[in-house]
């Protein structure tokens, strides 16, 4: 189950579209232009979409102007803040490759050419025409006009180059264009040096000819290209796949005829039909039919949903079985499919922190290796070399140089990531929230709806007095039936369940002390908690017993008396979930200290905490006193607080992350940073294992993107050739530059198949922090059974009292299960213990360890 999800987006951020970018020098320039326009609060701009985010309340032509200058064109995307053209799905169509392809293929028709000329006749003597072996400078003019025509089909790399250099603002195409320009103007000079030569003398020049190196280093950037855009491509296959789901028309009832519409004409309180087989194109509530949706495609569930008269329906799910007439409740950018859609561009178009490392080295890159470049160059003509042997070690500097993998090391990750969490039905809202899920050092878990089911059930139903299981209940039932009381809606829903009919009672009167009375048939029907009714009948102490040990089990005892005798006990406990004790474990597993917070007595919150297999219980938590423990626990660790309530909504806003359980209220979802579709616990360490597998493999496209270029350009500028003699030539070092990108963008694609479901390969995380609570391990509990205790004053007295003895941290006192539970800083006797009750009146009866 899920609730579909309402206004998730707070913040205002307009998307554009940047064209002329081509590399993370590219994405600084845009972000630090941008970002000096006055009123600008944020700016992240994404290689990977080409996209920009910006908050604040410049306005747009503000902004374009800003990038305009900065030597690139930008255009606000189409439809409001939040409906940006991004999340269209020809918006995401891969264009990019085909263009490519395009001019790979013509690039290779020449290259093949000049390569058959350069180094198939120059080395291996392959045959050419006459005119060619016997005139050098044909030769030469020829390998000339091939090369041209490989530059003019990739043009675009010495437009963007030339002019972000303009803008003094290099970028990768800059370093290309560059070792290219280089290459060609070199050769042509050698060319017309030969035309002034002799006929010995000309043969010489033709081995300074580098006009092969640079349509090679052409083709190959282009291919390298063609391939990055490719792969990029595929990062985006879920948010694709979120799109598809959405029909392009629907079905609308109007005048008594069913009319086929555009779904974009559909709007709120329309009444549609669905019949089997087809998806539903808006949200909806049900209003005639039954039958089953698949709601895979938006919470990961496989089990269909079962759908009747009053049920909620979602756009982009499935009507498996049966016809359906529904009523829109939201449509257009309202609908959860385009809320989630919505959400995984986002968390695209943001920025995580770990990419900042990579954006400052980004900044500074591009100029300094032109640096080296030619630093490279004047080092071996210094050193004697030729001009054409330093001019081809400057080219490979340029060409291996590659801002092109540090600028997608983060973007292609993240993409993929949030992608495959909105597969499974986990929503990260950005990339900062992306990458710091996977660092949570504490768990905060709301008990209420997050660990339990947050609804009451029947557990345990308990006659006394010769009656039965059903009569005990109809009773119940019967008494129950006009309370408006959470824990009386269990005690009817069960009897409703076994078919039972509650009877007409008369004189109903709720009573203080959470007690209920009744008349019927001249008989007077009690039901209330022990102190009620301890009040009214003699309870006996093997069923006061029983209370008590349904207590301890964290359940709430439900007394029934009629005509002054006792019918029985039905317990009532908000049960927890299937999944909570394994997710729970998961998380302990990973090195997370799992915390429950709950408004509960201590020993209810005790017992659903053994159940659960929490690490720390903290009760008697107010809901405006949850921001301040959460703040508490934060001085120990990073901490994640997991709710879904109303109340949860200022503690989840205060956690590093916090995390909404999609079945609880708009106003948790909307607060939250991470948001779970499905109302299971289990999502929780799958949305941490996620977020560690994408931080994961962002370490490991930055530590390749770093380490090829700490290796590369040395190698490329000739530092090893004293040494070891390696020497790079720039054909070589423009495939390597190639393939730097490819292999980084093809590491983040591995993300769509990871299972994040499996916890077989979890890992403790290192923390310096002490996470157990003060003494935690030092504290000891004693039970004192206690009699004599009445009334709340009762309970009052014995608490202040023992709460006074040194070492005593905490005292839970019950008049009706006649406990107190004394939680121990230091071992205290239990003569003590005894004396100090004794003297407020009342008597230890035992005490248990």
């Amino acid at each position: 189950m899920f609730t579909p999800l309402k206004e998730v987006l707070k913040y205002i951020m307009e998307q554009y579209t940047v064209t002329g970018m081509s590399c993370a020098a590219c994405t600084a320039r845009v972000e630090k232009a941008v970002s000096g326009v006055k009123g600008v609060t944020s700016c992240s701009v994404n290689l990977l979409t080409n996209s920009m985010g910006v908050e604040g309340t410049a306005s747009a032509d503000e902004i374009i102007a800003a990038v305009r200058r900065a030597g690139y064109e930008a255009a606000l995307k189409k439809g409001n803040k939040n409906t940006p053209e991004f999340n269209s799905e020809d918006a995401l169509k891969d264009k990019e490759t085909p263009l490519l392809k395009k001019r790979l293929t013509a690039s290779l028709v020449f290259l093949i050419v000049l390569m058959y000329i350069s180094m198939g006749h120059m080395m291996w003597n392959w045959p050419l025409p006459s005119f060619f072996t016997n005139n050098h400078v044909a030769l030469g003019i020829l390998q000339l006009l091939l090369t041209g025509a490989v530059m003019i089909i990739n043009q675009k790399f010495f437009i963007s180059g030339f002019k972000s250099l303009l803008h003094r603002a290099p970028n990768m195409d800059t370093l290309v264009s560059l070792g290219a320009s280089a290459a060609f103007g070199y050769s042509t000079f050698a060319l017309f040096a030969m035309t002034a030569a002799s006929a010995d003398e000309a043969m010489s020049w033709t081995h300074e000819f580098y006009f092969e190196s640079s349509a090679m280093i052409l083709t190959l950037i282009t291919l390298g290209k063609m391939l990055e855009a490719r792969s990029k491509g595929k990062t985006t296959d879920a948010l694709k796949g979120l799109m598809k789901l959405a029909p392009k028309t629907a079905t609308l009832e109007r005048n008594g005829a069913e009319i086929n519409v555009p779904v974009e004409q559909v709007k709120k309180g329309d009444i549609f039909i669905v019949r089997p087989g087809e998806n539903i194109p808006v949200d909806g509530v049900v209003l005639e039919g039954n039958s089953a949706a698949d709601e895979s495609a938006l919470t990961g569930e496989s089990i269909p949903a079962e759908k009747t008269t009053g049920s909620t329906v979602s756009a982009g799910t499935l009507n498996q079985s049966g016809f359906i007439r529904c009523q829109a409740s939201r449509v257009g950018e309202d609908t959860t499919l385009s809320q989630i859609i919505q959400m995984v561009s986002d968390a695209a178009a943001t920025k995580a922190p770990i990419a900042k490392t990579a954006d400052k080295v980004s900044g500074v890159f591009v100029p300094a290796v032109i640096v080296i470049a030619a630093i490279t160059v004047a080092a071996w003509l210094i050193a004697g070399q030729t001009a054409g042997f330093a001019l081809a070690r400057g080219i490979s500097v340029l060409v291996i140089s590659c801002p092109c993998a540090l600028g997608l090391a983060t973007p292609v990750a993240i993409m993929a990531g949030s992608g495959m969490g909105a597969k499974n039905g986990i929503l990260f809202k950005t990339a900062v929230s992306l990458e710091k899920t996977g660092k949570t050092q504490i768990a905060a878990l709301d008990k209420t709806g997050t660990i339990t089911q947050g609804k009451p059930m029947v557990t345990d139903i308990i006659p006394v007095n010769g009656i039965s299981e059903k009569e005990l209940l109809s009773l119940a039932y019967t008494l129950e039936i006009k309370s408006e009381h959470p824990l009386a809606k269990a005690v009817n829903q069960r009897a409703e369940q076994d078919g039972l009919t509650a009877e007409k009672t008369e004189q109903f009167e709720a009573l203080p002390g959470n007690g209920l009375t009744a008349s019927l048939g001249g008989e007077v029907l009690l039901g209330g908690n022990y102190r009620f009714i301890s009040n009214h009948i003699t309870v006996p102490e093997i069923i006061s017993a029983k209370s008590s040990q349904l207590s301890e089990e964290g359940k709430t005892p439900l007394f029934f008396a009629r005509n002054g005798e006792l019918c029985g006990i039905i317990a009532v406990s908000d049960t927890i979930k299937e999944d909570s004790p394994q997710a729970i474990r998961e998380m302990q597993n990973m090195g997370i200290h799992v915390v429950m917070l709950t408004g509960d007595n201590e020993k209810t919150a005790r017992a659903i905490g053994k159940k659960a297999g929490v690490s720390e219980i903290i009760s008697g938590v107010l809901p405006g006193d949850k921001e301040s423990v959460i703040r508490d626990l934060q001085k120990k660790g990073s901490v994640v607080m997991v709710g879904d309530g109303i109340n949860d909504a200022p503690a989840l806003t205060s956690a590093d992350i916090g995390i909404a359980i999609g079945a609880g209220s708009d106003v948790a979802v909307d607060a939250a940073d991470v948001v779970l579709m499905k109302s299971r616990l289990s999502d929780v360490p799958a949305a941490i294992r996620l977020s560690r597998a994408v931080l994961r493999n962002i370490h490991e496209n930055l530590f390749w993107a770093f380490i090829y270029n700490i290796i590369g350009i040395p190698l490329a500028a000739g530092v090893f050739i004293p040494v070891f003699g390696w020497q790079l030539n720039p054909m070589f070092a423009a495939a390597a530059m190639s393939l730097s990108s490819f292999s980084v963008v093809t590491n983040a694609l591995r993300l769509n198949f990871f299972k994040m479901h499996d916890s077989r390969r979890d890992y403790k995380i290192r923390k310096k922090t002490i996470i157990r609570s003060e003494n935690e391990e030092n504290t000891k509990e004693k039970t004192l059974i206690i009699k004599g205790m009445m009334c709340e004053h009762c309970e009052n007295h014995v608490k202040k009292a023992l709460e006074t003895i040194d070492g005593v941290k905490n005292a839970e006192v019950s008049c009706e299960t006649g406990t107190a539970v004394v939680s121990l800083e230091k071992e205290i006797s239990d003569k003590v213990l005894k004396k100090t009750v004794a003297d407020q009146g009342y008597r230890v009866t035992g005490i248990k360890l």
